[in-house]
């Protein structure tokens, strides 16, 4: 295994994550234009995105399998061509029924990012917080973006290039990634760069049940989050962007921005501070600032969602080294499969409580009043994981792999 080979690994990892997040957010822009342009409701045509959604919870432990069991690179070549293929059939589709179809292969391809990237790349890497926060601020950056790259491209060149171009890319670093493995400039890892000290028994099983609740509700909220926001900012930012696709995409982007740099914090913290600590209190900021979601407007409204973001950012790498500390390396891309099958399959919830709250209230006052509950009992589960006596509480002063 050479330097090389952990250095692509990594890099496709971070890149990876950014168009996973790209892509599956575009529909949730594009569909206020679709709403014009079908002559559709809104809770309709979102309803579309239910069974996408789905496959990426669906296929998740199938994939981390595979890349436990085969090969982690090549699935992750594997990922980067069916999403693009699927991103790209999204654009050429005429119909609500094909668009559902299309979707549901953009979400099955996207399904095997998260659990074979994360346990590719932390077997990668070194310092696994901070790498976990680069590839946390690659997402961030994916998902801030998404939105405005829909709007962007959907006024210039119309809805359908804002499916057919980022799918292009996509496809084409599947290509690259493939023609790496064959000449052999990426290769799968045996074993981890930096073994991770074993768990008691007792306290992997009392750290499934507490994750399985915990992941549950933040996949929920993040789903519901994102699903919800542009709609939520196109009506109580009317007076402010004035129905434009591109401003609604670009407040969209901002927010998600200013979580980035955050993440990056949150890594940090992840390899020198106790995990439990970091993720319970990442948990309970989010219960006051979802129930301030519900009822502000205008500029406050922008300053609270970002600040569920970013706490919501910022628990990510606790919680997936929290995931990685409590699983047998052999196991850990079907672990991470089991954690995105428990978030992301919360996805088609999130779209359908999204859809029901809408249709009978025309608005998400209820929807945020649930979701801040949602955090409020992730935040008491959370409270019940073991202690951080397994690891201690500062990461040895080793300087950064190059690999990161």
């Amino acid at each position: 295994m050479t330097d090389t080979s952990a250095r692509l690994s990594i890099g496709f990892s971070w890149v990876g994550h950014a168009l996973m997040h790209i892509v599956t957010a575009l529909f949730l822009t594009v569909v206020l234009v679709l709403e014009r342009e079908w002559k559709l409701p809104y809770d309709e045509l979102i309803r579309l995105w239910t069974l996408g959604a789905l496959m990426i919870g669906v296929g998740a432990p199938l994939a981390g399998w595979l890349g436990d069991r085969w090969s982690e690179c090549r699935m992750m070549a594997v990922f980067f061509l069916l999403t693009g293929a699927g991103t790209i059939a999204c654009g050429l589709t005429d119909g609500p029924e094909a668009l559902l179809w299309a979707l549901a292969v953009l979400g099955l391809g996207s399904s095997i990012y998260h659990p074979v990237g994360m346990a590719w790349m932390v077997k990668n890497a070194t310092n696994r917080g901070k790498a976990l926060g680069y590839q946390g601020i690659f997402g961030t950056i994916g998902i801030a973006s998404a939105a405005v790259v829909a709007g962007g491209l959907t006024e210039w060149l119309g809805w359908r290039s804002a499916f057919l171009i980022p799918g292009a890319i996509c496809l084409g670093l599947g290509v690259v990634l493939a023609l790496l493995i064959a000449l052999g400039k990426v290769e799968d890892r045996q074993g981890d760069v930096k073994p991770i000290p074993k768990a008691s028994r007792g306290d992997v099983i009392r750290a499934f049940f507490v994750l399985s609740v915990t992941m549950v509700c933040a996949g929920l909220m993040f789903n519901a989050m994102q699903v919800v926001l542009p709609k939520l900012f196109e009506a109580r930012l009317s007076d402010l962007l004035g129905g434009s696709t591109l401003g609604v995409g670009g407040v969209v982007t901002a927010v998600y921005l200013f979580a980035a740099l955050p993440q990056l914090i949150g890594g940090h913290l992840a390899d020198k501070y106790p995990l439990k600590r970091i993720y319970t209190l990442c948990l309970l900021v989010q219960v006051p600032m979802m129930a301030a979601v519900a009822v502000l407007a205008d500029l406050p409204l922008v300053g609270a969602a970002a600040l569920v973001v970013v706490a919501s950012q910022v628990q990510i790498p606790a919680e997936n080294l929290l995931l990685a500390r409590y699983t047998p390396e052999r196991h850990r891309g079907l672990a991470y499969g089991a954690k995105f099958i428990l978030s992301f399959g919360a996805g088609p919830l999130a779209v359908q409580l999204v859809a029901l709250v809408y249709e009978r209230t025309g608005e998400f006052v209820m929807l945020y009043v649930t979701l801040s509950v949602l955090a409020l009992v992730a935040f008491a589960a959370a409270l019940l994981l073991p202690r951080d006596r397994d690891v201690p509480v500062k990461s040895a002063a080793a300087p950064m792999a190059a690999a990161e």
